[in-house]
C-alpha cells in the first residue's frame, strides 16, 4: 500500500440526524473541527484535504473547498472524490495515499451528507434510466431483497432468522450517543413492520440520514511527537467491480469476498485477528453475507453463527459495535468515514459502553453502487491496528 506508514492522529464526526438542522458544509466543518482538536494540531500542519460525498446530491459543487476554505485552508490541495456509498471511505483512502507517498506529513479527510435537504423521508435511489438491469426494476431494495429470498431458499433461513441482525445491531446503538435510532426493538416488530420489498421490512432496511465525519492521518513520528495513542492504518484498499452479464450468484458478495482477501494480505492479518467489524449492513441479509465474504464463517454458516452469539460481544467477532447503517441510518458519502472514526475509538478504548474488550484489529468495510452487472461498483476496507 505504502512507503510510509500511515497513523489516525484525530477522529471525529457530528450526531447521525435524521434531518440535521444545518446545511451540508455546517456538518464537514463541525467534523474537521472536532477531528482536529482530537488530534491536537493546527491547521496550518495539514497539507491535503479529500472530501466524500455522494455527487453533489446535496445541491452543492466543489464541496470540499466549499468546507475548508473558511477554515483557513485556502491555498491547500482539496480534492473530491465520489462513488456512491463508499466516497467517505474511499476519501480516507486518498488521504492515506497522500501521506504514504510523502505529499505530505498530515492530511485530513472528511465525508459528510445532507440527504434529508434532497430525498423525501423513506425513498430509496432509482436506477440510472440508462441502465438495463434498473429498467428491469433492480433498485437497490428490490436486488437485496432478491438476495434474501435466494439466502432463505438455498439455506433454510428464515425472515426471524434475518430479524436477529436488525435486534443485535439496534442493541449495540442503545449505548451510541451518535446513532439516529436507540430504541430496542424486537424479532416480532422487525418482522411485521411495513414491507419495503418483499421479505425485507422497514426495520430491516437502513434508514436515510444527515450526518459528518473527518479523520486525520499522520506519519508515525508526527504522531509519536504529538504522544498520541497509535492507531496503524495497516490496510487501506479499493476494489472495483467487475461486469457479469450472466449468471451471478446472488448469495455471494464477489466484489466483498475479493476486497477482504486482498485487504488481509495488504494487513498481513486474517480473520481470526480481527476484534470487531463495520460492514455494509444497509440490509439486514448485508452482514449475514459479509460474515461469509470476509471469512469468518463458512458460505451458508452465517446464521448459526449469528445465532450463537459469534458475531456479538463475547463472540468471535463484533459486528456493528455502534450499531450498523441499520440504526445509525445511512448518511450515503458520510457513512465510510464514520466507520473509520468508530473504529479508532474502539481501537483506542475511548467507546464507553459499546467497547469491544481487548479491540487490537478492526475492519470497516463499505461498497458502493450496483446493477449495471455488478456485484457493487466499488469496495472500499480499512484494517486499522493498534
Amino acid at each position: 500500500m505504502n512507503d510510509r506508514e500511515v497513523y489516525i492522529i484525530g477522529a471525529g464526526m457530528t450526531q447521525l440526524y435524521r434531518k440535521a438542522p444545518m446545511p451540508l458544509d455546517e456538518l464537514g466543518r463541525q467534523a474537521i473541527f472536532a477531528a482536529v482538536k482530537d488530534a491536537g494540531i493546527n491547521f496550518k500542519e495539514i497539507g491535503s484535504v479529500t472530501v466524500g460525498n455522494m455527487g453533489g446530491l446535496s445541491g452543492a459543487i466543489c464541496i470540499g473547498q466549499r468546507i475548508a476554505c473558511s477554515l483557513g485552508l485556502g491555498g491547500v490541495p482539496m480534492i473530491n472524490v465520489e462513488s456512491a456509498c463508499s466516497s467517505g471511505a474511499m476519501a480516507v483512502n486518498k488521504a492515506v495515499e497522500h501521506v504514504a507517498s510523502g505529499k505530505c506529513d498530515v492530511a485530513l479527510a472528511v465525508g459528510v451528507e445532507h440527504l434529508s435537504s434532497v430525498r423525501g423521508s423513506g425513498t430509496a435511489f432509482a436506477p440510472d434510466s440508462r441502465d438495463p438491469e434498473g429498467l428491469q426494476g433492480a433498485t437497490m431494495p428490490g436486488i437485496y431483497a432478491m438476495r434474501t429470498r435466494r439466502y432463505m431458499h438455498e439455506f433454510g433461513a428464515t425472515l426471524e432468522d434475518m430479524a436477529l441482525v436488525a435486534v443485535k445491531n439496534r442493541r449495540h446503538a442503545m449505548n451510541n450517543p451518535y446513532s439516529s435510532f436507540r430504541t430496542p426493538i424486537t424479532v416480532e416488530e422487525v418482522v411485521n413492520a411495513r414491507m419495503v420489498a418483499d421479505p425485507l421490512t422497514l426495520l430491516m432496511s437502513c434508514p436515510n440520514a444527515d450526518g459528518g465525519a473527518s479523520v486525520v492521518v499522520a506519519t508515525k513520528e508526527v504522531a509519536q511527537r504529538l504522544g498520541k495513542k497509535l492507531v496503524k492504518v495497516a490496510a487501506s484498499h479499493i476494489t472495483s467491480g467487475i461486469f457479469k452479464n450472466s449468471f451471478r450468484d446472488f448469495t455471494e458478495m464477489e466484489i466483498t469476498i475479493r476486497g477482504a482477501k486482498e485487504s488481509y494480505e495488504e494487513a498481513g492479518l486474517g480473520p481470526d485477528d480481527i476484534s470487531m467489524v463495520e460492514c455494509h449492513d444497509a440490509f439486514v441479509i448485508g452482514e449475514v453475507l459479509y460474515l461469509e465474504a470476509m471469512g469468518f464463517c463458512k458460505h451458508g454458516e452465517a446464521i448459526p453463527f449469528l445465532k450463537s452469539g459469534q458475531s456479538d460481544y463475547g463472540g468471535k467477532v463484533v459486528f456493528s459495535p455502534r450499531g450498523g447503517l441499520l440504526s445509525c441510518g445511512h448518511p450515503t458519502g458520510c457513512s465510510g468515514c464514520a466507520q473509520i472514526v468508530e473504529a479508532t475509538w474502539q481501537l483506542r478504548g475511548e467507546a464507553g459502553d459499546r467497547q469491544v474488550p481487548g479491540c487490537k484489529a478492526a475492519l470497516t468495510h463499505v461498497t458502493g453502487g450496483g446493477v449495471y452487472g455488478l456485484d457493487n461498483a466499488a469496495c472500499t476496507i480499512h484494517i486499522l491496528t493498534n
